[in-house]
């Protein structure tokens, strides 16, 4: 059996793990586009701040690991697909074939439409070339504007500041992280950061970036000037699947719309991770989830399918995200926005930074924030996985949010 997986993140190196556990005979291949071995994302900012290097963003740290697994990693980027011979060009090479196909491309940063996005002094912070070109970039003092306070933007804002910029950052939404939070979250948290020297401007976008002496001028919306010698696009990202336009996979919002079993619309060919458009546990509905737990719960969903189809079922995926931003812990679970008719219920610590809402269908809490909080992470995720029913445990709960060990307590032992 011969085993093709496209993209060498973290889904792709889990998927193929699993696939050599389940099969010690089948050939598993790893297409990835960059020429470093295959490293995580999420360990960029920490090399921004030199407490790792590139050899630590390494996803498997001994040099001769994938060879020792019998896993071939091939460098190239996947140009199309031919199902009828099973193959899959790669750009200014040969054809790679497969039985079974793994889409795991995860996504690409998007490019605002602002005049100037393509200075030299712009770029985005998504792979190890573009962390080379910050840390190259960035003294004691040096002046950066980072565009977007979302998830990923403020993943690298505190690095930035570690590596001694003066920080500029400018959110088009009236909050940060606004995909996650809720407004008084968001609002708090841009306040801590304002409170840490970071110049936040939210409700505003960048209009143009200009060439100014050895930098750039960067000109917002809301009629504000701010010079930079760097300014670092994170305005969010979209599913990698470009290649597959044209094929008969089917594409949803630019995602690979899977079934149960993440098999997409084509026979054989498989999808995981933010290329998946895959079903939310919480609401039963399909979407982009571009989260790494997202990612390697795919891949050892997809990796059990094409090793055996139909052996087990894709429930959905927990939408769950934690931030640490300059030392302040923000989480989202499930339905953080709430549902139609629910009740919701809120504790507030504006001066300490302590902030926890609840939302809740019926008698089941289906979403929360928390900002400050952590001693509550895995209660929150297994009260909402488990969908229990809380009876008067609800009223407890909206009348103190903090009781939800004991909320949690009595109801596994009633369950």
């Amino acid at each position: 059996m011969k085993h093709l997986i496209i993209g060498a993140g973290p889904a792709g190196v889990v998927a193929a793990e699993t696939l050599r556990k389940l099969d010690e005979n089948a050939s598993i291949t790893i297409l990835g586009d960059e020429p470093e071995p295959p490293y995580s994302r999420m360990a960029i900012p920490y090399l921004l701040i030199d407490n790792i290097d590139e050899q630590g963003t390494y996803l498997r740290k001994d040099q001769d690991y994938f060879k020792r697994q019998n896993i071939d990693v091939v460098v190239g980027r996947a140009e199309s697909l031919d199902p009828v011979n099973k193959t899959v060009k790669v750009a200014e090479g040969d054809s790679l074939p497969y039985d079974k196909l793994l889409v795991a491309t995860g996504s690409r940063p998007i490019k605002p439409p602002v005049p100037g996005i393509d200075h030299e002094k712009v770029t985005s912070c998504w792979t190890l070339e573009d962390a080379r070109k910050i840390t190259s970039g960035i003294q004691q003092g040096t002046p950066v504007v980072l565009i977007g306070a979302g998830f990923i933007g403020c993943i690298i804002l505190e690095a930035l500041v570690s590596a001694g910029a003066d920080l500029t950052v400018v959110e088009m939404g009236n909050r940060m992280v606004p995909r996650m939070l809720d407004e008084k979250c968001g609002s708090m948290l841009e306040a801590w950061c304002q409170n840490k020297g970071v110049n936040v401007m939210t409700s505003t976008t960048v209009t143009a970036i200009e060439p100014k002496g050895d930098g750039v001028l960067v000109k917002t919306s809301d009629g504000n000037e701010v010079e930079a010698e760097l300014v670092i696009s994170a305005a969010g990202v979209k599913p990698n699947a470009d290649f597959l336009e044209g094929s008969d996979v089917k594409l949803v919002d630019g995602g690979i719309e899977i079934d149960e079993f993440m098999q997409s619309s084509m026979d054989g060919v498989y999808a995981a991770g933010d290329v998946a458009y895959g079903r939310d546990f919480s609401t039963g509905e399909f979407g982009i989830q571009a989260i790494q737990p997202t990612a390697v719960d795919h891949a050892r969903l997809a990796a059990n399918n094409m090793h055996k189809h139909g052996s087990i079922r894709h429930r959905g995926s927990v939408l769950m995200n934690v931030l640490d931003t300059m030392g302040l812990i923000s989480a989202s679970y499930g339905q953080w926005e709430g549902v139609e008719g629910g009740d919701s219920a809120e504790l507030l610590d504006e001066n300490n930074f302590r902030y926890i809402q609840l939302q809740f269908d019926q008698d089941r809490l289906v979403g929360a924030n928390t900002l400050g909080m952590t001693q509550h992470v895995g209660v929150l995720r297994g009260l909402i996985q488990g969908k229990f029913h809380l009876g008067h445990w609800k009223q407890k709960l909206m009348n103190n949010p903090l009781l939800l060990m004991e909320a949690y307590l009595a109801a596994t032992q009633a369950s």
